[in-house]
């Protein structure tokens, strides 16, 4: 197989490569090229089609579908917040879903509605907190929303050098062998500020879903807010997070945007 149709969605920010893969046309397209090295090329924004990660959605015996989702390194990851939004859009879009879908992931069922073009999605109960911990000299907060996430509050979030310190707390020992995803978040009147190193893509991003929950779980908990909380993305956009007051029922809602369809080469593989 020499080509392979895709689409191209992205949320806040957050940017996806989605193959609707129920017939296994991936595999045929990689064939003979190790898949974690055909998801790094085809997410390389040199040279490929650039993207923040690769969603495959195939057949379920449990739910409208299953995804498989695929950092831009290659690497997969149990959860993404707003690549859930961007793939149950798309399985909207192809008729593979109705406007309420459940899907399969790695973190368990998730819950989405579609409206247009706004998706709300039902993540799986956030777990493993741990608040007031210290981590390369800074006191943070631990909890595992899909993926685990550290939170950090800053008063100025567009002072920190999220790289940096993102990839030094990504990597320490605490976190090993997996790592974790890192936020900085600030704390305003009406809304809260976001930014999050993610790993796997091992750069800040201009959005993470389970990222913006993490922060606003965490900052109700520090700061007492209430539901919902909205969270202003590093693109700018902003997401909504609801919940209960124990986390038993967390949601994440925003818009999504369907860029554009094509076809891969499999010459991009072969270079």
């Amino acid at each position: 197989m020499d080509r392979l149709p895709f689409s191209k969605l992205q949320g806040t920010g957050n940017d996806f490569v989605i193959v609707d893969n129920r017939e296994n046309i991936f595999e045929a397209f990689c064939k003979g090229i190790p898949e974690r090295e055909a998801v790094k090329r085809i997410c390389s924004r040199r040279t490929g089609v650039g993207a923040d990660g690769l969603i495959l959605i195939e057949t379920s015996n449990i739910a409208n579908f299953r995804w498989r989702f695929f950092n831009s390194d290659g690497s997969v990851a149990e959860m993404c917040g707003n690549g859930a939004r961007c793939a149950a859009r798309f399985a909207k879009e192809k008729g593979i879903a109705p406007d309420k879908m459940k899907f399969e992931t790695l973190a368990g069922i998730i819950e989405a509605e579609v409206k247009g073009r706004s998706v709300k999605v039902k993540l799986s109960k956030p777990k493993d907190l741990k608040q007031n911990i210290k981590v390369c000299g800074l006191t943070g907060h631990f909890i595992n929303t899909g993926v685990p996430h550290f939170v950090v509050f800053a008063d100025r979030v567009d002072l920190v050098n999220v790289k940096e310190l993102g990839r030094k707390i990504r990597n320490d020992e605490l976190f090993k062998p997996n790592g974790t995803n890192v936020n900085f978040a600030e704390v305003r009147l009406d809304r809260i500020l976001v930014r999050t190193y993610e790993r796997g893509v091992e750069d800040e991003t201009l959005a993470c879903g389970t990222g913006s929950v993490a922060s606003a779980l965490i900052a109700a908990k520090v700061f007492n807010l209430s539901s919902p909380v909205t969270v202003e993305t590093r693109s700018g956009e902003r997401l909504k997070v609801y919940f209960d007051e124990d986390f038993e029922e967390v949601f994440l809602e925003g818009e999504t945007v369907y860029v554009y369809e094509g076809e891969l080469r499999r010459e991009l593989l072969d270079g």
